[in-house]
C-alpha cells in the first residue's frame, strides 16, 4: 500500500512538473538572454518591405478625371459604395474586392476596361499606377487621377489560435501581432518562439521561423505581415499529456486522478 501511494505520488509531482507552462513562453516581446537589450522607450527603426503584386492579389483601380471630380467630388460614387460594402465584408470576413476588383492571372495582368491588359506582376503599387496612367493616357486627353490599392490584407491563422480561420483587413499594413490579436490571440499552450510564417513570393513560397518571445522581431523584415501569408503555430509538449492551460486545471486534473486512485486502491483494500 504505501509502495502504490509513492507511485501515485511521483506521478502527481511528474504530471504538474510538465503540465505547467511557465510565463518565460508566453510573454510576448522579452529581451531573452543573449540578445542585446531594447529597453523600453527607444526608438526601433524598421524598413517595411515593398510588397510587390503577384498571382491571385487582388487590387483596386480608381480613375476619376477633373470632371468627374467636379461633379462628384475627391471621392466618387464607387469608392463610397466599396466603402458601404466593406463594412459589410468586414464583418462577414469577406473579401469585398473579389466581386469590384481586379485579380492578377497566372501571367501577372489585370484586365482593365478601355485599356485591356496591364501587366502588374512584379510591380509596386506605385509603378502599376503609372504603369496605368500610362496605357490610360491613349484613350483620355484630360487630367487624370489614378488611385491603386490593394484589396485588403488576406491571411490566414491556423493552429493554436483562439479564432482560427481565413481574415482580410482592410488597411494598408499588418503587424503581426495585429494578425494575431484579430485572430483572437495565441492560446496558453501555443508554442510562441517556433511561429510558422508562410510567405508568398514571386518566384515561389518561403518558410520562416519566429519567435514572438523575442523583442528584437519588432526590427526584423517580418514584423509586418503581407497578404496571403499564412500564420501556422505548433502547440507545446504540455498538450500530448492533456494537462490543463493553467493552474486552476492543472490542479482539477491532478485531483481528479488522485481522487480516481484513492477510489482504486479503497476497493482492492476491501
Amino acid at each position: 500500500m504505501r509502495g502504490l501511494f509513492r507511485v501515485l505520488s511521483f506521478g502527481i509531482v511528474f504530471l504538474a512538473a510538465i503540465g505547467c507552462v511557465s510565463n518565460e513562453k508566453i510573454i510576448y516581446l522579452q529581451n531573452l538572454e543573449g540578445n542585446e537589450a531594447i529597453p523600453e522607450g527607444e526608438l526601433i527603426t524598421y524598413e517595411i518591405p515593398e510588397y510587390r503584386l503577384q498571382y491571385n492579389d487582388i487590387i483596386d483601380v480608381n480613375v476619376q478625371t477633373v470632371e468627374d471630380m467636379l461633379l462628384t467630388g475627391f471621392n466618387n460614387k464607387a469608392v463610397q459604395m466599396n466603402n458601404q460594402m466593406g463594412n459589410v465584408a468586414g464583418q462577414n470576413g469577406g473579401d469585398i474586392y473579389y466581386m469590384t476588383g481586379y485579380t492578377v492571372d497566372k501571367a501577372g495582368n489585370i484586365r482593365l476596361p478601355i485599356i485591356g491588359e496591364v501587366n502588374v506582376q512584379n510591380k509596386t503599387l506605385e509603378e502599376a499606377r503609372l504603369q496605368i496612367e500610362s496605357q490610360l493616357r491613349g484613350y483620355v486627353t484630360s487630367e487624370l487621377y489614378v488611385k491603386v490599392k490593394l484589396g485588403g490584407i488576406r491571411y490566414s491563422a491556423l493552429g493554436e489560435f483562439r479564432r482560427p480561420g481565413k481574415f482580410v483587413v482592410l488597411q494598408d499594413r499588418m503587424t503581426i501581432f495585429e494578425a494575431i490579436a484579430n485572430a483572437g490571440d495565441l492560446n496558453t499552450v501555443a508554442k510562441r518562439d517556433e511561429v510558422l510564417l508562410i510567405r508568398q513570393y514571386p518566384e515561389g513560397t518561403k518558410l520562416h521561423r519566429l519567435n514572438l518571445n523575442d523583442r528584437h522581431l519588432v526590427e526584423s523584415p517580418f514584423y509586418f505581415i503581407q497578404p496571403n501569408d499564412q500564420i501556422y503555430v505548433e502547440p507545446m509538449k504540455v498538450r500530448e499529456v492533456g494537462a490543463g492551460e493553467n493552474a486552476a486545471q492543472s490542479l482539477l486534473l491532478f485531483t481528479s486522478i488522485l481522487t480516481t486512485a484513492l477510489l482504486v486502491v479503497n476497493l482492492f483494500a476491501n
